[in-house]
């Protein structure tokens, strides 16, 4: 008998943002994070304790019948840091044919050194790369937090250089069970 699957640790799901990547797209915060990133804008999302416990095979099931979607994102915590898991949810989108955008603090080229990052990587086609910089905010690009950041099209699904990748930022409001949710990236006062 093979092993149960493993199980996710996820924080947040918003199932329909303009503000996570390109498109109307699912975004999903995994929980907990090695990298403590100073200036962190989710610090509740470090531990990895918390959040709540999903299987990969549920969780890609709600993705794929969300209607009118382009595609998932994941953001954290460090959606590298539960590798597995998150590669059978992407794979599964992927096969349904919405796209995957996953943001991490590592880069490409530490990414690609850890034999537990190819399976994600490989049912990745947007990969927002570096740790968040705190002392170098970036108001040119959006679903970027700081100019040390890359945008890499792993799939030639989405060009990086397109317009739609440069407009202003943008931050959505939502209440939820009386929960006010904020997501996107706002602009830092005085900045455009």
């Amino acid at each position: 008998m093979p092993p149960p699957p493993a199980l996710l640790r996820i924080a947040l799901e918003v199932p329909d943002t303009e503000a996570e990547g390109p498109g109307r797209r699912y975004a999903v915060w995994v929980q907990g994070c090695p990298l403590r990133c100073p200036g962190c804008c989710n610090p509740d999302l470090l531990p990895f304790r918390g959040g709540r416990a999903v299987a990969p095979a549920e969780l890609a099931a709600r993705v794929v019948a969300t209607p009118g979607i382009e595609g998932l994102t994941l953001l954290g915590g460090e959606p590298f840091a539960q590798a597995a898991p998150l590669a059978e949810v992407a794979e599964q989108v992927r096969a349904a044919g919405l796209s995957v955008m996953v943001f991490s603090g590592f880069t490409l080229e530490a990414l690609r050194a850890r034999a537990d990052a190819a399976r994600l990587l490989a049912a990745t086609d947007l990969l927002v790369d570096g740790p968040y910089d705190a002392r170098r905010p970036d108001t040119r690009r959006r679903w970027v937090g700081s100019t040390n950041q890359r945008t890499l099209a792993l799939t030639d699904r989405y060009d990086p250089q397109s317009p739609r990748f440069f407009a202003p930022r943008e931050v959505e409001l939502r209440l939820v069970n009386g929960r006010l949710i904020v997501n996107g990236w706002p602009a830092p006062l005085g900045l455009p």
